[in-house]
């Protein structure tokens, strides 16, 4: 396998080199994100909560709740997946992912549902590099950020 190293012909510095690409051809390479996979401690919990409170929906359910495949609106594919009950959930300290709103009031009434539902670990609202946003942990034990930038 190649590594930035031998890309960049030999630049101890390791950076990927930068190419430009015509306008286009960037229809022909852009990818996007198919699914993303969280590993969670309670695949029936978390499922219900991105369903009541995050607007998925699942669409199926696999080995004893084992594996939850959900979708929300745009089609973004959410899997959460727990093959191996002794295997421990842990994700680095800042790990997380974040929902993008579409209005300042969203976040607003998103934190008051969640506060209201009794939802552990929700953070004060917070304006942060122009952003409004907070933080909470949702079952399974996954980070998740709601914001909203103009």
């Amino acid at each position: 396998m190649r590594t930035p190293h031998d890309i960049s012909n030999g630049d101890p510095s390791g950076h990927w080199p930068v190419i430009p690409i015509a306008p286009n051809l960037l229809k022909e390479i852009a990818m996007r994100l198919n699914h993303l996979d969280l590993f969670v401690s309670d695949v029936p919990g978390a499922r219900d909560f991105f369903e009541a409170f995050l607007g998925f929906r699942c669409e199926t359910t696999k080995g004893r709740d084992a594996m939850s495949i959900l979708r929300d609106e745009s089609g973004f594919v959410l899997v959460l997946s727990q093959f191996r009950k002794d295997s421990p959930t842990q994700y680095p300290t800042d790990f997380h992912i974040g929902f993008l709103q579409e209005t300042e009031q969203a976040v607003r009434e998103l934190h008051e549902r969640l506060t209201a539902a009794g939802v552990e670990n929700v953070s004060p609202l917070d304006q942060r590099r122009g952003a409004l946003l907070f933080y909470f942990r949702a079952p399974g034990g996954v980070l998740v950020e709601i914001s909203w930038r103009p």
